[in-house]
């Protein structure tokens, strides 16, 4: 009588295994082994085995020896099959390039049905070569390399003033984010439980905007915040002054601002050239990541804004002000880690990119 050979595996092999019986995204064909090899390491004949996952005897068989004879090797990778070449890496090999260097006709990007139809396949087989090539066609990133003739000073000027502040003087990353909609649901969403998505109506009334003005202080991570119905050079001086009075008198100040001409108007320079203390910092054009106080906004929209209900301009000011004070509450200095010449090395490799590449 044939006595199945007994499987024993080290602590690493069984921590390896159960990873993979447990896991989700493992193919389950993995999954049905890793179960197989864990059973016969606990002394399970290959009938209760069978019986239990639901198999046939001569799969338990099959990857018992082979787990036997190869370790995590042999169940991990299939064996070699005899019979003709597989066509399979041809076939991907084109998928890839038709993806990748041609448009299909009067559509902008392929489907998985469309390339399929062009190229004679299965969906399947082009969604296993987009999936294992991580192509997606469906999804696009925005870009904008700036074309600011003075980038690389300005880069310079304001990473310097992030990794190297100037002693007896703090950082302020400053901007506004204009027109902030109050915006009240038609009709009440259902909370979240488990099993299903929160809910909110995708219709609104509107009951009004506000601008938020807001100074980062990098140091240390507070906010500096004012609210106000317009974003004109006037209400830009307002918030000067509150800088201004919110700030040691005795420190000088560096605001890193973009190019928004309300920044640049004359008045305002007249306000400037009256107090000293202040240094503009602009960013280059199309590079507002270099303001820091980008990444804060996009904060505010996320957790407070979005997804808020607000039945009037007063409630939405209330939310935005409660925000910044809990932010100030836990608020941490910010790391800027980007050296100067590693922002510009890669601008560079996106400007030589861009000079070879056809328009499209």
């Amino acid at each position: 009588m044939r006595v199945a050979k007994k499987i024993t595996i080290s602590s690493d092999e069984r921590k390896t295994l159960g990873k993979w019986a447990r896991g989700r995204s493992t193919p389950a064909r993995l999954i049905l082994r890793a179960k197989i090899v864990l059973a016969a390491a606990d002394g399970k004949l290959n009938q209760h085995i069978a019986a239990e996952l639901g198999t046939g005897m001569k799969t338990v068989c099959l990857w018992r020896n082979r787990f036997a004879k190869s370790g995590l090797a042999g169940i991990e990778v299939d064996a070699p099959r005899g019979g003709r070449p597989s066509k399979s890496a041809e076939t991907a090999a084109e998928i890839v390039r038709v993806t990748t260097t041609e448009k299909p006709r009067a559509a902008t990007h392929w489907s998985t049905r469309t390339l399929a139809k062009h190229l004679k396949v299965s969906r399947s087989m082009v969604h296993r070569t987009w999936q294992a090539n991580r192509l997606q066609p469906h999804r696009i990133k925005t870009f904008k390399v700036s074309n600011d003739p003075n980038f690389a000073e300005k880069v310079v000027d304001i990473v310097g003033l992030y990794l190297n502040p100037p002693e007896h003087a703090l950082v302020l990353c400053v901007d506004e984010k204009s027109q902030i909609q109050a915006l009240d649901r038609t009709q009440r969403g259902l909370p979240i439980y488990p099993g299903r998505l929160g809910t909110m109506t995708h219709d609104y009334k509107r009951h009004g905007t506000t601008t938020l003005f807001a100074a980062l202080i990098v140091s240390d991570g507070l906010v500096i915040e004012a609210c106000m119905k317009r974003h004109r050079h006037q209400e830009w001086i307002k918030f000067l002054e509150k800088i201004d009075a919110s700030t040691d008198p005795q420190l000088d100040l560096h605001l890193v601002a973009d190019n928004y001409a309300t920044h640049k108007h004359p008045k305002v320079q007249r306000w400037l050239a009256k107090h000293p203390r202040f240094h503009m910092h602009f960013t280059p054009t199309s590079s507002s990541w270099l303001n820091l106080v980008e990444r804060w906004f996009r904060e505010i929209t996320q957790k407070r804004l979005r997804r808020g209900t607000f039945r009037s301009v007063r409630e939405l000011i209330e939310a935005i002000v409660e925000y910044v004070e809990a932010h100030n509450e836990q608020a941490q200095g910010m790391l800027w880690k980007a050296l100067p010449d590693e922002i510009l090395a890669k601008v560079r490799r996106a400007r030589a990119i861009l000079n070879k590449t056809p328009t499209a």
